[in-house]
């Protein structure tokens, strides 16, 4: 398999590393390393788990600075709401993440740079590389900014919203098209199954990955949302 160009990750990333093995294991799939007999490869499952702490660690951070007044119950479910699979799988889409994975055979033939959780896994591996390389606060930035997009300026977090709902609420109060979701592939095998679903509302049109029907159409409306609100 070519190695990636991993300059192109750090364009994406904002952030140029001073040790480039620390990113070579983030993208190192188990699927990959066990395919390389007789080699010292590292997989990325270390860093998945100390990436996963730092994610949790920002994302707490970020939310007890910007919602001063909630209380730990709340704090917790935005932060799972936040940090879950689905979530951070997109977060690695918008990050082309994908195309910088290593992965063996069998899952690149069964369209493993799509699937939720090598995306969600290699994210965390990948914070966990920059965490290691520069810091927390290098790590922080990259995080912040990821989530962005997440959080909403009325003191509100997105993640508090039923995307599907509110999309439905923003075309009912403009007159817009009802939105309509559509199935379109299904990978995977029954314990894994991976759903892609394409919303259309007015002349946009947004897909939508997850482990359910419901959580692809949910993934397709955030999308639709973030697009709508942006040309408002």
């Amino acid at each position: 398999m070519e190695r990636p160009d991993l300059s192109e990750l750090s364009k994406k990333l904002s952030y140029e590393f001073n040790n480039q093995d620390l990113l070579d294991e983030a993208l190192r799939h188990s699927s990959f390393v066990n395919e390389q007999a007789g080699t010292q490869l590292c997989d990325n499952e270390r860093l998945e788990f100390l990436g996963d702490a730092v994610l949790n660690l920002v994302i707490g951070h970020l939310l007890i600075h910007r919602f001063p007044g909630l209380k730990e119950g709340d704090l917790s479910r935005m932060r799972s709401n936040l940090v879950n699979e689905s979530q951070v799988a997109s977060i690695a889409r918008s990050l082309d993440l994908g195309s910088f994975v290593l992965l063996g055979r069998g899952e690149f033939l069964t369209n493993g740079r799509e699937k939720n959780s090598i995306l969600a896994n290699t994210f965390e591996a990948v914070i966990a590389s920059v965490y290691l390389d520069g810091g927390y606060d290098a790590a922080f930035g990259i995080i912040e900014k990821s989530f962005l997009s997440h959080f909403v300026s009325d003191g509100k977090p997105a993640v508090n919203y039923d995307y599907k709902t509110k999309i439905q609420e923003l075309m009912q109060t403009g007159q817009g098209a009802k939105p309509v979701y559509n199935v379109i592939d299904e990978t995977g095998p029954d314990h894994e199954k991976i759903f892609k679903v394409v919303l259309s509302v007015n002349t946009i049109h947004t897909e939508g990955c997850g482990k359910s029907k419901k959580l692809a159409e949910q993934d397709a409306a955030r999308k639709a949302l973030d697009l709508l609100m942006n040309n408002k």
